[in-house]
């Protein structure tokens, strides 16, 4: 029998292209209303009126900058007016910006990667997580990255807040459960529309890293979420689950 997500609101940021659209339209394909969350309203509208016709559910289209406090409350707000509650937070939202080197790592650049990729979440996650704690419950999960364990010159500072999130990850699931379980995806490389600007060379030195011998396409990482957020992964919190391949 088909998961099945039906009467559940599930948030996704980032949701409007990469692993972030093919997530919402895993959910909204079984039966979950989702909000659609990123920087660009139009971007947003448009995978909203995909998955409306498409899967005949309720999409929200909302735009938000994840780095901004104010537009996570903001956001937050908006969800819970429009659609009364949040089942399943997806942290995805991510920003890993190239740099010529380590010394001209700029202090805006490297506060705007933490902002993104270590303060949204954890704003976020505080937010809906008390509200859920004193619901229903839920499921709140985030999306790292290999690079928080194997951290790579050219993104130090992403592959820091990273690292960050996962301990996020362990400290949230003690602060909400028992009925709010918070878990990980360490996703590995994924040829989503950020990797059209890695560095020449870049995905050919990866490639024999990985135990599986390629870089991933972005649906794969679908069916980590879909358990995650189900009841199959019912004694699961606090963890880090890697989805990368076998990296080396």
């Amino acid at each position: 029998m088909e998961q099945t997500f039906a009467g559940q609101v599930v948030v996704v940021t980032g949701g409007s292209r990469g692993m972030g659209r093919e997530m919402v339209h895993a959910f909204a394909a079984r039966g979950a209303d989702v909000v659609i969350a990123s920087r660009k309203l139009e971007n947003c509208e448009a995978v909203a009126g995909e998955v409306t016709a498409q899967h005949d559910v309720r999409a929200l289209p909302v735009a938000f900058n994840v780095s901004s406090w104010d537009e996570c409350d903001a956001l937050v707000e908006t969800v819970y007016a429009e659609l009364g509650r949040v089942d399943v937070l997806v942290n995805n939202a991510g920003l890993s910006p190239l740099y010529p080197s380590l010394t001209e790592v700029s202090e805006a650049l490297f506060d705007k990667v933490v902002a993104v990729n270590l303060r949204g979440p954890f704003r976020l996650t505080a937010v809906i997580g008390e509200r859920m704690a004193a619901g229903d419950g839920g499921s709140i999960i985030n999306i790292g990255s290999i690079e928080a364990i194997r951290p790579q010159p050219l993104a130090l500072p992403y592959a820091a807040a990273k690292a960050g999130l996962h301990t996020l990850t362990e400290g949230f699931a003690r602060a909400y459960g028992p009925s709010v379980r918070v878990n990980t995806i360490q996703a590995g490389a994924f040829l989503t529309d950020i990797s059209e600007n890695w560095p020449d060379g870049l995905r050919e030195e990866m490639e024999p890293k990985i135990a599986l011998g390629r870089c991933a396409e972005p649906h794969e990482v679908v069916g980590t979420v879909l358990h995650l957020a189900g009841p199959g992964s019912s004694y699961t919190t606090g963890a880090c689950l890697r989805v990368d391949g076998g990296w080396q």
